[in-house]
């Protein structure tokens, strides 16, 4: 512990003090000394060119290099890059409906914003909202490196280039075979990981004239549970009012067997007015349980000395299973009397059932409406069934993809095009759901017990209500063809080196469909809040042009210029411009920056999502019928205190994109052999946020967004998915998406790199990278005042203000080693009375090649079983911290045995 201590004060006053230096080394750096002199492309240019130390900065991470780490997934390399600032992983599945997909957000502006690359082409984006690509489609063992842009790129990439562009780079050119097992096993329950690959490739594309190759990978992770973890001790988290034993209302009384102590039952604690509140937190799961299983197989055919022919396919399945708490009943009616007149045992108070509360044998105020079927002096019940166990989700989501490409050179043009086709699929279905109208009727005829144990005839009726069933089907489809030339254009201005000119074209037509399972969703709607209806469906065709020229004006100044023209058949076009200069005042010694406008099409979902209702996001009161958490004269707390009200949601025809200005400057420093330091200062502003209004925002104030308020005749906004739409009951919240406001971030990212080769010790290389943010500010609507987000959890996320990672690798002959330091900044939670503490975590490896061609890995992440930081959010499902940003798994042992033949 003490060891602990010591090493994390230590890197968190390195950390502090801002050791000063960019991201990573520049690409040209990544290349060996005796490599071959080639022109080459590098992410964020269309120019092929000998030097590739280009105006934009460029992180290239080897793959090669984390494998040894014991990174298994691309979410977990996304993890590892200061720049990112995600905050959906495949954890956040439990609960929200994600698909199981994980999104890269480089920024922290938005994982729509974020573009994603597969050497060099698009990915089809996630079917269930078509906002991004899930990175659990991404061939992980196939890769070779991973080139991140941090910059804007929309002049070249066109949409979503805005935070930065991540290109994954699959092996080319491969020969020979590899086969990898793994295991990854934590100290405490759950969560252990199995890992299996292998490749073979054939054909060497000189000699032979092609090349192919083909790589299989799986993955799978057990799921971590509740109980496996005690985050969930440290307060009582994922309280809900739907409990078992049930709380019962009636007017303004309340009350629950089991209260006032609300101690007699498991996973209860007090609530308020003599209720009680479930703790759900114990049935989550803190990791879902997951499978992936990836296939590659890539084939060069060399058709001339100057043409390749070029041949690509992808398939991947992902299936994602998530546990939550048994389903909630809110909206529950408890007659007196039985439908044959005699008294029902489970009405509180009738002898089989306690009662605590003064009730009014006539009381029949139920909103302003009659429920056919209820009695006079009935009790409103919300009540959680426990009988059917816990909800599951399975998500099964399918990536396919399949690119023909030609490449080569003609009348001295570099040239390459291709026809791609990629397709996503996925699957939601549940598991442990129940009829909510079974359920209704049993509970007002007196056969189910929602305070105790049930008799014969009420376990025969839960049994009978047990469900489970597709709920949610969607499909993404994008056929695209692209062509692009480039080549040196002359020593314009003397300098020795030459202009370079690109200039390329595309075409894309894309389609979207999302839909419920109708039957089945009719069923369950209660408790999921999905629209039975729900159908969002769209198509469009982008077509585009564009071109960058580089010109030398001196031998050591290079301006480049490029501009992209994008038209869409569904809003319009847009034209994008960028500028960008490297200066080279010193050999050692090299400046840079670039200025560029970008944007982010709205997406299909955006556009065409159908109007459908679900619950709110937020649980707050009704400032009308509830101000201050106190119900108006003939408004019960009910229905009005403390409720997730209906909102409608849907997509809007009218979307503009949304715009972008970005900014960068930056220098790269080698003061001496094997030494690379780098700063690059950067600055985003976005304008026209596509987003939907926040709950929070509307009913906080009543009077500017009153437009926005739709209630029943009874003046009430509904609290439960069954009330809508039927007009007599549904009263509901307008948040539809639309433009809104701006938001501003900017920083710097820093790293260092140095290599020592020393005689009788081996090689050492020493590395460090780090994203200070100095900025992050937006608004939620237009008009709004900038909120901070920097350090401070506001709205849904939080930005960090330090990001960093030190790697010290070692290798000599046969054997290697290496440690690993991350590093998180603390920050103020969403309940600002609590400040959530940094997050440190350190991460070890040996290596050894035990004979000819096998490599055995063992390593430890997590070294010191750092515990994720206590938070009080409530946006994930997880209790005690918050799994965008931590990992409840602990510290854990992984092996791997690499055998290449």
């Amino acid at each position: 512990m003490m060891m602990e201590t010591v090493i994390s004060r230590s890197l968190r006053l390195m950390f502090a003090g801002g050791a000063a230096f960019v991201l990573a080394q520049p690409a040209i750096a990544q290349q060996a000394a005796d490599a071959p002199i080639q022109r080459v492309e590098i992410t964020g240019s269309a120019i092929k060119r000998i030097d590739a130390e280009t105006a934009v900065p460029v992180t290239v991470v080897k793959m090669a290099d984390l494998k040894k780490e014991g990174i298994t997934t691309v979410e977990q390399v996304l993890a590892n890059l200061s720049v990112s600032q995600s905050t959906q992983g495949t954890s956040q599945v439990v609960g929200s409906g994600t698909g199981g997909a994980s999104f890269a957000d480089m920024r922290g502006i938005g994982a729509n914003k974020t573009l994603i690359l597969l050497n060099g082409r698009r990915l089809a984006n996630n079917a269930f909202d078509s906002s991004a690509p899930d990175l659990n489609m991404i061939p992980f063992a196939a890769l070779e490196r991973v080139e991140v842009l941090r910059d804007g790129a929309s002049s070249l990439y066109g949409s979503d280039a805005v935070g930065g562009v991540i290109n994954f780079i699959t092996k080319k050119d491969w020969q020979g075979g590899t086969a990898t097992v793994g295991v990854d096993s934590p100290r405490k329950d759950g969560g252990t990981g199995r890992n299996a690959n292998l490749g073979y490739g054939f054909g060497d594309l000189e000699q032979d004239r092609y090349n192919i190759f083909a790589m299989v990978d799986h993955q799978g992770q057990n799921a971590i549970g509740g109980t496996q973890r005690d985050y969930n001790k440290r307060y009582a988290g994922g309280l809900s009012a739907s409990t078992s034993p049930a709380n019962y209302y009636q007017a303004d009384a309340s009350g629950n067997p089991a209260g006032p102590g609300c101690s007699s039952s498991p996973n209860l604690i007090p609530g308020s007015n003599g209720a009680c509140q479930m703790t759900t937190s114990s049935f989550v799961n803190y990791v879902p349980k997951s499978e992936r299983t990836t296939g590659l197989i890539r084939g060069t055919f060399k058709l001339t000395d100057n043409h390749e022919l070029g041949v690509e396919y992808l398939t991947t399945q992902s299936k994602v299973q998530s546990a939550i708490a048994p389903v909630p009943y809110g909206g529950l009616y408890i007659n007196r009397n039985r439908p044959d007149g005699t008294p029902n045992p489970y009405y509180p108070g009738n002898g089989g059932v306690p009662n605590s509360i003064a009730l009014d044998p006539n009381f029949m105020d139920i909103g302003g409406s009659i429920t056919p079927g209820v009695q006079p002096g009935f009790v409103h019940a919300r009540w959680r069934d426990l009988p059917n166990g816990s909800r599951a989700d399975e998500n099964i989501n399918r990536q396919e993809r399949l690119v023909v490409s030609l490449k080569g050179v003609v009348a001295g043009w570099d040239y390459e095009t291709a026809l791609s086709y990629n397709m996503n699929k996925v699957k939601e279905n549940l598991y442990g759901y129940s009829d909510g109208g079974i359920i209704s009727q049993g509970v007002r005829d007196g056969v189910i017990n929602v305070f105790g144990d049930q008799s014969a005839a009420g376990t025969a009726l839960l049994n009978s209500a047990a469900l489970s069933g597709n709920i949610m089907n969607a499909r993404g489809l994008s056929k695209g063809a692209d062509v692009k030339f480039s080549r040196e254009v002359g020593d314009w201005f003397n300098t020795t080196h030459q202009a370079g000119l690109a200039v390329g074209a595309q075409y894309e037509h894309q389609e979207f469909r999302s839909a419920a399972n109708t039957p089945f969703a009719e069923k369950v709607i209660a408790s999921t809040g999905i629209d039975p209806l729900t159908l969002n469906e769209g198509s469009r065709s982008v077509s585009a042009f564009y071109s960058e020229l580089n010109v030398p004006l001196l031998k050591n100044l290079d301006l480049t210029a490029a501009f992209r023209y994008d038209k869409y058949s569904d809003f319009g076009h847009t034209t994008n411009p960028k500028f960008s200069f490297v200066y080279r005042p010193l050999t050692s010694l090299l400046m840079r920056g670039s200025y560029s406008k970008g944007f982010r099409a709205p997406s299909l979902y955006e556009i065409n999502a159908a109007n459908s209702y679900t619950n709110a996001a937020n649980t707050m009161d009704d400032p009308i019928n509830c101000p201050g958490g106190n119900p108006i004269p003939g408004k019960s707390a009910a229905a009005n205190c403390g409720q997730q009200f209906q909102v409608l949601n849907g997509g809007n025809q009218h979307l503009n994109p949304e715009r972008s200005k970005t900014g960068t400057v930056g220098l790269v420093w080698e003061p001496v052999n094997n030494l690379s330091l780098s700063a690059d200062y950067w600055s985003i502003r976005l304008t026209q946020q596509i987003n939907n209004l926040q709950d929070n925002d509307v009913l906080s104030d009543p009077v500017t967004f009153a437009p926005y308020y739709h209630r029943n005749p009874s003046g009430d906004l509904a609290v439960d998915g069954s009330q809508c739409p039927n007009p007599i009951t549904c009263g509901y919240l307008d948040l539809r998406t639309q433009n809104l406001g701006d938001m501003n971030t900017n920083g710097v990212d820093l790293s260092a790199a140095y290599k020592l080769r020393t005689k009788d010790y081996g090689l050492f290389n020493f590395s460090y990278s780090g994203t200070w943010v100095h900025k992050y500010e937006y608004q939620n609507f237009v008009g709004d005042t900038m909120r901070n987000r920097l350090g401070e959890y506001s709205g849904d996320a939080v930005v960090f203000r330090w990001q960093n990672t030190v790697n010290v690798n070692w290798s000599e002959g046969k054997f290697g080693a290496g440690l690993s330091a991350h590093y998180k900044s603390g920050y103020i939670d969403q309940d600002p009375t609590n400040h959530v503490a940094s997050y440190t975590t350190f991460d070890g490896y040996g290596s050894w090649e035990a004979i000819k061609g096998l490599t055995l890995t063992a390593g430890v992440r997590n070294l010191f079983d750092r515990d994720p930081p206590l938070s009080y959010q409530t946006t994930a499902f997880q209790a005690g911290y918050d799994p965008r940003y931590t990992d409840p798994t602990g510290r854990t042992l992984y092996l791997r045995a690499t055998y290449n033949f």
